[in-house]
């Protein structure tokens, strides 16, 4: 009896959902924490399978060229060059 009945009628609910029951389905969707891994060279803590954003390095090599950061004076204090 496959062509008797079109296929837009088959599976179809017989009752709508309440609001209850697809809250309580929707409540059990949610976002999980990061899992974080400490990078083996400078011991900060990276996302698994990804380049370290603090050292640059990816399985003990260096990826991303990372320069030190200068040491300007924080606030705009005037150095003693001024």
């Amino acid at each position: 009896m496959p062509g008797r009945y079109p296929a837009a009628l088959m599976a179809v609910p017989k009752k709508r959902q309440s609001r209850t029951r697809r809250d309580k389905r929707r409540a059990q969707y949610k976002v999980s924490a990061p899992r974080l891994n400490e990078c083996p060279r400078c011991h900060s803590m990276r996302l698994p399978h990804r380049v370290c954003p603090t050292c640059g390095t990816y399985a003990g090599r260096e990826v991303i060229r990372h320069e030190a950061p200068d040491a300007a004076p924080a606030g705009g204090e005037p150095t003693p060059s001024e």
